[in-house]
């Protein structure tokens, strides 16, 4: 596999599976990890779309740790989707995972409604306009809502999914308000959420969140899951997502 300037191929230690990437661009962090090991109760033979997909890391965990069959990325960028087609190409996975380039507001151009079995999205966090935003365009299109709300991503999932179909979003705690409004105005209702903690005595900075379309109102708060120790080592369950074995 030829790689253009600045790329490297990145081992994800989990089943030999690889992912190429742009240290000048976005590169995936442990949300995307979470997000992956969250869905991976997906049914098999599901049809599945991963939203905001940037370089593919989500779909190509989840052709691994399920037995989907077929998962749709959704990336705007086209250099950065054209990036996470090699990546698919790499691991081999042409036949189950496919890239569409476009806007999500466009994305029945491509795809019938009701039409997803589940919908998973790791989405810009941030809302336009706020925080700090880097120099660089294609990280300011995927921390911040400049090509698309999360209103955008909710409404679009929300046509896209069959009846009973499931939603999961890793997303900022702070933002867990707007989160739960704009689910039960589509009618995606929240079913599961887990808090997420850098260390044991820290407050949550991530949330795990999934959603069932017309499902009736019961909410689940999982377990907390910790990133790291008191030391700053990853604790047992994260080495179990990452599939990190103890010799």
């Amino acid at each position: 596999m030829e790689l253009k300037e600045n790329e490297r191929i990145d081992d994800l230690q989990y089943k030999g599976l690889k992912l190429i990437q742009n240290k000048n661009g976005f590169c995936f962090g442990v949300d995307s990890v979470l997000l992956s090991d969250f869905s991976k109760e997906i049914k098999p033979n599901s049809v599945v779309m991963d939203i905001g997909t940037g370089t593919g890391i989500i779909g190509i965990l989840l052709c691994g740790k399920t037995n989907l069959r077929k998962i749709y990325g959704v990336e705007i960028q086209t250099d950065v989707a054209e990036m996470a087609k090699r990546s698919i190409e790499l691991n081999h996975l042409e036949n189950r995972f496919e890239i569409i380039n476009c806007d999500i507001n466009q994305i029945f151009e491509f795809l019938e409604p009701n039409s997803m079995d589940s919908i998973v999205t790791n989405p810009p966090y941030k809302k336009a306009n706020t925080g700090v935003q880097n120099e660089e365009e294609k990280q300011i299109i995927s921390r911040h809502e400049v090509k698309c709300t999360l209103e955008d991503i909710v409404e679009k999932s929300s046509k896209l999914l069959k009846d009973r179909g499931a939603f999961y979003m890793v997303h900022r705690a702070e933002r867990l308000v707007d989160i739960l409004c704009v689910l039960r105005k589509y009618r995606l209702e929240p079913k599961n959420i887990r808090f997420v903690h850098p260390k044991p005595k820290e407050k949550p900075n991530l949330i795990l969140v999934k959603a069932v379309k017309y499902a009736n109102p019961f909410l689940k708060i999982d377990k907390p899951l910790v990133i790291h120790d008191e030391d700053g080592n990853y604790t047992e369950e994260v080495n179990r997502i990452y599939d990190r074995h103890k010799t």
